[in-house]
């Protein structure tokens, strides 16, 4: 597949890393320019590019970006993605640590990844959002090891997350289906799920012990 990356720090590079090594055609942005990436291009074969073309064609986007940085974001990205482009989100909202409060997410309640969606004005799909970067390179496995990590995989378009959940079964990885972005919440930090390393039954009975009220460290 064509899979375009918006972000290069540790989650963005090693998907990079380990996308590209499984032989998809992967371009690869940040915000500071395709010259500062020559060293990730030269060690995965990725494609450094401006993050206005990083979704051209792109069947797979991943937005993998300071939540603070979502507004930055160009306008129009996906217009030339290819049809029924499947965009993952793997932000989270640390608003005492890094972003800053975000009323609309404080005082409406609504989930980080709706927010996202909002800003972005395209749908998205999240995973990747509790899983430790480096586990992306060292814990895959092949499918029925019974020590495979599973992740909790949120969004609405059906069809997207099916491709979202096979590609990740590509990279060593079980999925549970964690409903809707308005569901995502259960997934966000701070809930039994987070940072979990747990198979499928693990991870599906720490998404249903999850409560809606934000941890005070991660409140505004």
């Amino acid at each position: 597949m064509k899979i375009g990356i918006i972000g290069a720090g540790n989650i963005g590079g090693n998907l990079t890393r380990r996308l590209a090594a499984l032989g998809h055609d992967v371009s690869v942005a940040n915000s500071r320019g395709p010259h500062t990436l020559k060293g990730l291009a030269e060690e995965t074969g990725a494609t450094p590019v401006p993050v206005e073309e990083a979704a051209l064609g792109a069947e797979v986007v991943v937005v993998t970006v300071p939540l603070k940085a979502v507004p930055d974001l160009p306008g129009g990205l996906f217009g030339e993605a290819a049809e029924g482009v499947a965009v993952i989100d793997t932000g989270n909202y640390y608003p005492q640590q890094r972003d800053g409060r975000i009323d609309v997410i404080e005082d409406e309640g609504i989930t980080e990844s709706r927010w996202t969606e909002h800003r972005i004005g395209h749908p998205v799909i999240k995973a990747f959002n509790g899983t430790y970067a480096q586990d992306i390179l060292d814990r895959p496995l092949p499918a029925g090891d019974p020590d495979r990590v599973a992740l909790p995989v949120a969004g609405d378009d059906e069809a997207a997350k099916a491709k979202v959940r096979a590609l990740i079964g590509e990279l060593g990885f079980d999925t549970v289906d964690a409903g809707g972005i308005d569901d995502s919440w259960r997934q966000q930090p701070g809930t039994p799920v987070y940072g979990l390393r747990g198979g499928a039954d693990e991870v599906t009975r720490a998404l249903a012990e999850a409560s809606p009220q934000r941890k005070p460290e991660f409140r505004g």
